[in-house]
């Protein structure tokens, strides 16, 4: 049993360790392809097909008051689910090609 313990405390870290500089290089690649990883998974902004009016206005720069006018004006098309209001992702991207021409 003694034996055992032994073998179970050196293969596990503890404080009196050195850390090199090819550990933290290696922990550094391995921790950059884990994100790599985790944000090709991650849905963006361009994979959603509905976006809410802070999504629209954070992509176009304009304030909720011009957002606004653009629906009222009828540039901009949306649909309101209950409180919410939103914009399909495809219509933004053609009002940016277009240049923000009517409808």
């Amino acid at each position: 049993m003694g034996e055992q313990k032994e073998e179970q405390n050196a293969s596990l870290l503890n404080r009196d360790q050195i850390l090199t500089v090819g550990d933290l290089e290696a922990f550094k690649r391995q921790l950059f392809e884990e994100l790599r990883k985790f944000l090709k998974e991650k849905p963006t902004r361009e994979d959603k097909q509905w976006l809410r009016s802070a999504d629209v206005r954070k992509m176009l720069s304009i304030s909720a008051a011009t957002l606004q006018n653009l629906r009222v004006t009828g540039v901009l098309s949306f649909v309101k689910v209950g409180g919410i209001m939103l914009y399909k992702h495809a219509h933004i991207v053609a009002l940016l090609e277009t240049g923000g021409g009517t409808k």
